[in-house]
């Protein structure tokens, strides 16, 4: 098993064969929301459009094969858990019940559900829903003694108490107000727009990784798209390993990871 690298390949396969078992303290994973086949065109959006409307091939499932894969991989990923590790799985409303229904069928502990409200979300176009402002982050442990630098994401909190002390994490740890990716920090084509529609903040995967691992611990995401995990990991002093199937953002990933080490 090779760390601080990108396997190419399908998850369930490159976890199930070439890493070990009982290895990892962290994984982070981002699946597939089986959102696609529902377009939604925004010719002037450069964000890679509404996360609930998309059509990528990758996230393209009928319900019993999704809800097969869900297990398939969710169950690879406790096997590679070291017996305190942590999963952090996002997901929205359209995915939240698979996941959870699996964990509990493969007897792993849901410790918390995160909140990210977008605060630059997509407006509501339709007028016949509710604005789609929020995603999840479900927390799941393996194990009793799990890994929470409790102090540590206390300093994380922007926000500080009337006399400027470090504040109970209510108020932004469980629910947290971070814009969609934009700016100089969004990887984007030659033509300005989003290279991976859903691409995650920075911020948030550093609330993550703070929580839950330590200095040199290794850190898995089997979903790696454009590296943000291990992007964040490298400047956090974690080793990573990510895992990515579509050969185009692995080779972005790959390219901003060794920019990331060589400055």
């Amino acid at each position: 098993m090779k760390i601080n690298k990108i396997y190419q390949g399908d998850c369930i396969e490159v976890m199930e064969k070439e890493l070990e078992k009982n290895s990892v303290e962290l994984i982070y994973a981002d699946p597939p929301y089986s959102l696609s086949g529902k377009s939604l065109n925004l010719k002037n959006n450069k964000t890679g459009g509404a996360f609930y409307k998309m059509n990528e091939d990758w996230d393209t499932w009928k319900q019993e094969d999704y809800l097969f894969f869900t297990e398939k991989w969710i169950s690879q990923a406790k096997e590679l858990l070291k017996n305190n590790g942590s999963l952090y799985i996002s997901c929205t409303q359209h995915n939240i019940s698979e996941i959870i229904s699996v964990a509990k069928k493969l007897n792993i502990k849901l410790n918390n559900i995160l909140t990210w409200y977008k605060t630059n979300s997509m407006p509501n176009i339709t007028k016949r829903t509710f604005t789609h402002s929020t995603e999840f982050v479900c927390w799941f442990v393996k194990g009793s003694n799990w890994q929470f630098n409790y102090d540590k994401i206390k300093l994380f909190n922007p926000n500080k108490t009337k006399d400027g002390k470090d504040k109970q994490l209510r108020d932004f740890l469980d629910f947290m107000e971070l814009p969609i990716v934009q700016g100089k920090e969004r990887i984007k084509t030659e033509t300005g727009r989003a290279i991976h529609p859903t691409q995650k903040p920075e911020k948030l995967l550093e609330l993550i990784i703070l929580a839950s691992s330590n200095e040199k611990d290794l850190i898995l995401d089997p979903f790696f798209g454009t590296g943000t995990t291990g992007f964040v990991a490298q400047k956090m002093n974690r080793n990573w390993i990510g895992i990515e199937k579509n050969f185009t953002y692995f080779e972005i990933a790959k390219k901003r990871l060794d920019k990331n080490v060589n400055n």
